[in-house]
Formats: structure tokens, sequence, C-alpha cells
């Protein structure tokens, strides 16, 4: 298993293999923003809203063969993720973010080896005020992200099963 979540061919040859449907495959609505656009690891979750201290202090610990999934609501009012905590998150070694929002600094993410997938960019910064919940089951995009799930993603989309 450690092979294909660092091997995969695509997401659009997952879904050919997983016909039989343990897979979910998240709604078209994200972009790509970071400089590794295929990307896969154990999903870690966040949930907060417009207030990205978690996503920080998240992205500080050790990421290897991690994906940070983070719910923000689907909020366009602010960005969740920026240069700064991508910087931190390649440190650590994240494999990618999901982001059901915003970031910012879409430039300098694109020259990270990072893979990062939003919704959109924003130039405002989030609040700080310490508020979120880790490691809990979200949905968006038609997807219900679980904590240790294997999260697979690529320029045609995103792939989810069980770890």
């Amino acid at each position: 298993m450690a092979s294909e979540r660092l091997n995969f061919q695509g997401t659009a040859d997952l879904c050919d293999e997983h016909e039989d449907g343990d897979i979910q495959v998240c709604e078209p609505i994200f972009r790509d923003f970071g400089g590794e656009k295929a990307f896969c690891g154990e999903i870690v979750t966040l949930k907060c809203f417009e207030d990205n201290s978690k996503v920080r202090e998240m992205l500080g610990t050790d990421g290897r063969g991690k994906v940070l999934v983070v719910d923000a609501g689907g909020s366009m009012r602010c960005a969740m993720l920026g240069d700064q905590l991508a910087i931190l998150a390649v440190k650590n070694g994240w494999a990618g973010v999901v982001m059901y929002g915003c970031i910012r600094d879409s430039r300098a993410c694109g020259e990270l080896s990072l893979g990062v997938k939003a919704m959109a960019t924003h130039p405002l910064k989030s609040r700080k005020m310490g508020v979120g919940q880790e490691n809990i089951p979200v949905r968006f995009a038609g997807v219900e992200f679980r904590p240790g799930d294997l999260l697979f993603a690529d320029e045609d989309g995103i792939v989810v099963r069980p770890g």
C-alpha cells in the first residue's frame, strides 16, 4: 500500500481500477495552485472557518506521507493558506493541502514542491483565534474525508479511498 500512495498512475486510472465503488470522487470545484500537480497521502483533517490558526499548527507537525484536508466552509471572504504556511508544509514534509476555501500568494505557492488544491484565491488573510476541530470526518465536494483514508490528486481531480 505504501508504494501505491507514493506512485499512483493517476486519478483516472484509479477510477478505472476501482469501478466496484470503493472510492469517492470529488466534484470538480478545485483549482491547482501548488508546484506539485499530482500528490497523494493519508488524510489529516481540520474544520475551521475564517481562522487559519489550526492550519499553521497542523502544518508545523510531521506531514510525511500525509495530505491536510481543510473544511474552511467554502468561505470566499479570506485566505486560509499563504506562502508562509506552504513553506512550513514543505519543511515538514506534507504531500499536499486540499482547501475548501481560498488561498493567497498563489504565485509563490506554485513554485513550491507541494500539492495545493483550493477553490480560489483571495488577498485577505484570515483571523487568528485558535478555533477549529482536528481529525474529524468532514464533508464537502460530494465526498466524506475521514482521517486515515487515502487521498489521490492530480490535474484530473481528487479521489478518496479507505485507508
